[in-house]
């Protein structure tokens, strides 16, 4: 834990442990510049619930760098006056550097994903990003078998979990939670989502740590609901956010053509991002 004044920020450990005991999810929201945080942060302080920032490589750089992300953050924290706990997380951190780049930057949790990779090698990347996390007091998420879609350029080859690859990564890493590949895919579904609720239920009675669940865009609410009754703690979105903010600003162009002022363009999509948040925070029965 980071304390920052009168407020701070936390590492996922306290707020998913409590959501798996009482079988709810905390969302996970990625940040894609200062205005979205600003939603983000101002509608989950207004329904009192804990929220997961999530950035990806590919937010990063265009956000400016992790400190730069952090500075940003903070600096929000204090001035909305912000108390509920906050967890800023790397999202498909894809390498060890990247990583500790993101922790010693004050970033509170990390996702280290070398699914790509045998399970072997896998297990060894992970590893040195837990020693080196945990030391700093953050925590560390990790795939096995590969999420499919096409986030930051990922493959969209899925190659699906299976308890005994969970169990040797947990028990070799120590890692803080998990995402199983269980058939959903980043970004837009082609067809219907076909997830393993089965094996899915089989991995969170074996393991004690919280399970994840990427590409929740565009999965129907009863299967985001038979997720997270099969253990299902945090669910990651993005895509959602993105399609219901860039329908509503453009409406606003085209709607209003004398409009310039940056400030109104993109704020034009801010209660859209609202509403969807507080529908998602219902779903997945986080208050």
């Amino acid at each position: 834990m980071i304390k920052l004044g009168d407020f701070m920020l936390v590492n996922f450990n306290e707020m998913l442990l409590k959501a798996k005991e009482e079988h709810y999810a905390i969302p996970h929201f990625n940040i894609n510049n200062l205005e979205w945080t600003k939603y983000i942060l101002e509608e989950c302080q207004e329904l009192n619930i804990p929220v997961i920032l999530g950035v990806s490589e590919g937010a990063a750089k265009y956000m400016g760098g992790y400190n730069t992300i952090v500075g940003m953050v903070k600096g929000l924290i204090k001035d909305l006056k912000i108390t509920i706990p906050i967890c800023l997380h790397i999202d498909h951190g894809s390498t060890i550097n990247i990583c500790k780049e993101a922790i010693d930057a004050g970033f509170t949790s990390v996702m280290i994903d070398a699914s790509r990779n045998k399970l072997e090698e896998n297990i060894k990347i992970t590893k040195e990003v837990v020693e080196y996390a945990h030391k700093k007091g953050v925590s560390v998420e990790a795939e096995v078998g590969h999420i499919g879609g096409t986030e930051d350029n990922l493959s969209s080859k899925e190659t699906n979990a299976t308890l005994e690859e969970c169990l040797e990564l947990y028990n070799l890493t120590k890692i803080d939670a998990i995402a199983p590949a269980l058939g959903s895919v980043h970004g837009f579904y082609k067809g219907e989502p076909n997830l393993d609720f089965e094996t899915m239920n089989l991995i969170n009675k074996n393991l004690p740590i919280p399970l994840v669940l990427h590409g929740g865009t565009g999965i129907p609410n009863d299967k985001i609901e038979q997720a997270i009754e099969n253990g299902i703690s945090k669910i990651n979105i993005n895509t959602d956010l993105q399609v219901v903010w860039s329908k509503q600003v453009r409406e606003k162009l085209q709607n209003d053509s004398s409009v310039y002022d940056p400030r109104k363009i993109i704020n034009s999509g801010e209660e859209a991002v609202k509403k969807r948040i507080r529908e998602i925070v219902t779903l997945f029965k986080t208050n």
